[in-house]
């Protein structure tokens, strides 16, 4: 652990995880209600919600028993996500919102990357090309997983192609989380990767989300995702314990909080 004082770390993962959830849930409050009125300091408020998790997930991955296992709950948790928004838009069409919220895509591909990393700086270590191999092959994943986004880019554009084949094209491409599909994009899965190369030298991975950040706010000051940056006082008051765990309840709170403000947004549009 780096030098940063312990003195105030009083926070353990699950507390962490319910303070990013109830964040989550304004900032998805402004996301469905936008149209009515809902104030934007609701989404401000939820802008350090996705680097929070990203930061637990960096840590939960390097202690998880099972990281097969663990990578299947998320791509199987991704594809969940996605029929059900997929159908639920469908059921209940709203013109003021669109449900491309898919956290656990961007999780997943986060951690794909987290697995080549290890690979690789395993082969490099005992200086053998296998684990080299298979860190190469990790890391190809998302990237020929972003294969029919690419394909549904160009034959889109031409008028001869069936509806079918579009239709085909577009499901694949949002059922296999890529670097082109993930929410957040590629800036999002490298911050989860940061946060994990660094993972016990807290200063880094704080000092790497603050210059990222800056970034985005010299970018565009109008933007306020910039305000993400504010995920460092949580992540420097983690004490790096477990807590509760509570594990199921996040995976079940994602979904249904945002089916139930859809529904609301719904009714009331």
């Amino acid at each position: 652990m780096d030098s940063l004082s312990t003195k105030y770390r009083i926070l353990n993962a699950t507390t962490i995880k319910y303070i990013a959830a109830g964040l989550m849930l304004l900032d998805h409050i402004h996301q469905m209600f936008a149209a009515n009125g809902a104030p934007m300091w609701l989404t401000m408020l939820g802008r350090p919600v996705f680097p929070m998790f990203l930061f637990l997930a960096a840590d939960s991955f390097f202690y998880t028993s099972d990281r097969r296992r663990y990578l299947l709950r998320l791509l199987v948790a991704s594809w969940c996500m996605t029929l059900l928004t997929v159908t639920v838009q469908w059921m209940l069409p709203n013109p003021n919102v669109v449900l491309m919220n898919n956290a656990f895509s961007t999780f997943f591909v986060t951690a794909i990357y987290m697995q080549a990393w290890d690979c690789l700086k395993e082969g490099i270590q005992a200086k053998r090309m296998k684990p080299i191999g298979k860190a190469i092959l990790w890391g190809l994943i998302p990237i020929v997983c972003a294969l029919p986004m690419l394909a549904l880019a160009i034959y889109s554009a031409d008028e001869s192609v069936s509806l079918q084949t579009i239709r085909l094209l577009a499901g694949l491409a949002l059922l296999f989380p890529s670097l082109l599909t993930i929410e957040g994009g590629v800036v999002m899965a490298a911050l989860g990767v940061w946060f994990y190369l660094f993972r016990t030298r807290r200063i880094v991975q704080i000092g790497g989300l603050l210059a990222l950040s800056a970034l985005l706010l010299w970018r565009n000051p109008s933007d306020v995702q910039w305000m993400m940056g504010f995920a460092a006082i949580a992540m420097g008051l983690y004490n790096g314990q477990r807590g509760r765990g509570d594990k199921y309840f996040f995976y079940i709170f994602y979904p249904a909080h945002l089916l139930v403000l859809y529904g609301l947004a719904c009714f009331l549009g």
